[in-house]
């Protein structure tokens, strides 16, 4: 009377997982995007549960014999992109300091060295200001042409994506920190518009070198004359950073009273199979097209006689005998529905 269920197979992911799948052309579509905790994502539905033998009863064949299978369910490819979900992250060229400053601010312990790409992975660290707490991710340096893949451009790039607003750590010992402050943000806003266009807070990073200390006032004159108030801080010893992160605080605030309410998580139902069909010919085969046929197709006992009576009846019901008949079918053809053929008996 009821045949076994089949078992889902759940995934589970963390939180800013992004999922692809693979097509017939190998090319990746977005089937989702796993920002909230316990959202739920199908990518590959179970196949639709036959009928017992008491759905086949009728006044004059009060006992079948015969019983539906299961739906072989879809089969799918894909790919699981993790993009980190941080309130904060630290940007910056290579070596500018943002491995030093996580770490100050935060119980995170990233590497940290003098060399440019000590950090090639994200790290992420959670800041704690009274009862005031945000998790701060400092991305990995960038370069000129990250956008475009240059270096570890989009794998760099991509942990961006989900940040609230940036911390952009600039080297005051470099040539021209509002230079490597321009290239970086066009090398964001190239990447993807919006990202370019997050709120940022400007730090100006290790005062501590007696020649950085010397040019702070006019490193702040060039920022206040594009409109940004730098912070001045030395990452290395902790100078300057209370009112960095005060600034940090604020903007987050901001961003939190201008946040919608979050949406109510979808609700999965199964969709209905379409009664639609179509007939064509080709190669001699008539090929018959519809979800609600295809489906029947697969799942009846074809290899028992019963079972192909009841699915030429069935067929016959839905207009799908007529469909053949009106495209010239003769006995002995083949008829096709989706994975399945049959011969037509007339």
């Amino acid at each position: 009377m009821h045949g076994r269920r089949g078992k889902d197979l759940v995934i589970r992911v963390p939180v800013g997982t992004e999922v692809r799948r693979r097509t017939e052309r190998d090319d990746l579509t977005l089937a989702g995007d796993l920002t909230e905790a316990g959202q739920t994502l199908v990518v590959a539905h179970g196949g639709r549960g036959g009928w017992g033998n008491t759905h086949f009863a009728t006044s004059t064949n009060q006992a079948p014999r015969i019983a539906q299978k299961g739906q072989p369910g879809e089969e799918a490819i894909v790919v699981l992109d993790l993009k980190l979900l941080s309130d904060v992250g630290i940007l910056g060229v290579p070596n500018a300091g943002k491995s030093t400053l996580l770490a100050a601010i935060s119980a995170a312990h990233p590497k940290i060295a003098s060399y440019p790409f000590t950090t090639v992975e994200p790290v992420l660290g959670v800041v704690e200001m009274g009862y005031r707490t945000f998790v701060v991710a400092e991305i990995p340096g960038l370069i000129e042409g990250a956008h475009s893949g240059t270096g570890l451009g989009h794998d760099f790039l991509r942990h961006a994506e989900r940040a609230r607003m940036f911390v952009h750590l600039l080297d005051g010992s470099r040539p021209d920190p509002i230079a490597d402050m321009d290239v970086i943000n066009s090398e964001l806003a190239q990447f993807r518009q919006d990202i370019g266009g997050k709120p940022q807070v400007v730090a100006v990073n290790k005062i501590d070198l007696a020649e950085v200390h010397d040019r702070t006032s006019e490193l702040g004159k060039q920022l206040e004359g594009r409109q940004v108030k730098p912070f001045f801080v030395s990452a290395a010893n902790r100078e300057g950073i209370g009112p960095l992160l005060e600034r940090v605080a604020e903007e987050l605030s901001k961003l939190a009273e201008e946040a919608q309410a979050p949406s109510d998580l979808p609700v999965i139902k199964p969709r209905p199979l379409s009664a639609r069909f179509s007939v064509s010919v080709a190669d001699g085969v008539y090929c018959v097209s519809g979800e609600r046929v295809e489906a029947f197709a697969e799942m009846m006992p074809l290899d028992q006689e019963e079972g192909r009576a009841e699915f030429w009846r069935r067929l016959g019901r839905w207009g799908v005998v007529a469909a053949l008949r009106r495209a010239g079918i003769q006995p002995g053809a083949r008829v096709r529905l989706g994975r399945v053929q049959v011969e037509w008996e007339g």
